[in-house]
């Protein structure tokens, strides 16, 4: 009797040291006899070594073949992702307190400056300069009534923009500078596989 396993790999997976990589650590899987699936979960798929530096590709139809030879009765359905990106973190070291303090302020610096430089290109204090004679017909080089809200306002709109303050959130929606590491994520994901993939073309495999 033919048993069905159906399996769908994980996209991208983490791990801290050199070690096996089972199949529960790639993919998951599913069938009407539970007995088969755990025995399925607790296979040895891969070991990494130091040969394999920091990214290892391991494509689904390698472990198809390698689930067909040791249980030929299976027929395997296979779902989602083609390959499980496994990324080896061999960083264990704190940051450096003197490093981050040098990128907060060189980004703090930075930005700060971007800030100033666009508000001297649109004449922003003109602006403000000619909405106070407007509103109340009388000239003031400084009119702190409108600058101050504005700068209040303008930090308020940044952090209700990135949608965050500290480690809170303000709701589940992501940010905008998620969504563009997300994407940036993406793209180089599949840069990954398709390079790793056209190197094991030119190889033999592990």
């Amino acid at each position: 009797m033919t048993d069905m396993v159906y399996l769908r790999m994980k996209k991208k997976i983490e791990i801290d040291t050199q070690r096996e990589i089972k199949l529960q650590d790639i993919a998951f899987v599913s069938s009407t006899s539970k007995e088969l699936v755990q025995e399925l979960l607790k296979l040895k798929i891969y070991r990494v070594t130091k040969e394999d530096k920091e990214i290892v590709i391991i494509d689904s139809f390698l472990i198809i073949k390698h689930l067909n030879e040791l249980y030929p009765n299976l027929e395997i359905q296979l779902t989602g992702p083609e390959q499980t990106i496994v990324k080896v973190d061999k960083s264990n070291k704190n940051p450096n307190v003197l490093v981050f303090i040098f990128v907060w302020l060189l980004l703090f610096i930075g930005t700060a400056m971007t800030i100033v430089n666009f508000h001297y290109d649109v004449s922003m204090q003109e602006v403000q300069q000619k909405l106070h004679f407007l509103l109340t017909g009388e000239k003031n080089e400084f009119p702190l009534w409108i600058q101050i809200p504005y700068s209040l306002g303008l930090g308020i709109g940044m952090i209700l923009f990135f949608n965050h303050w500290f480690n809170k959130r303000f709701n589940e929606e992501p940010s905008p500078l998620e969504v563009e590491i997300y994407k940036y994520q993406q793209s180089l994901d599949d840069y990954v596989n398709y390079h790793e993939n056209k190197l094991n073309d030119t190889r033999p495999p592990h």
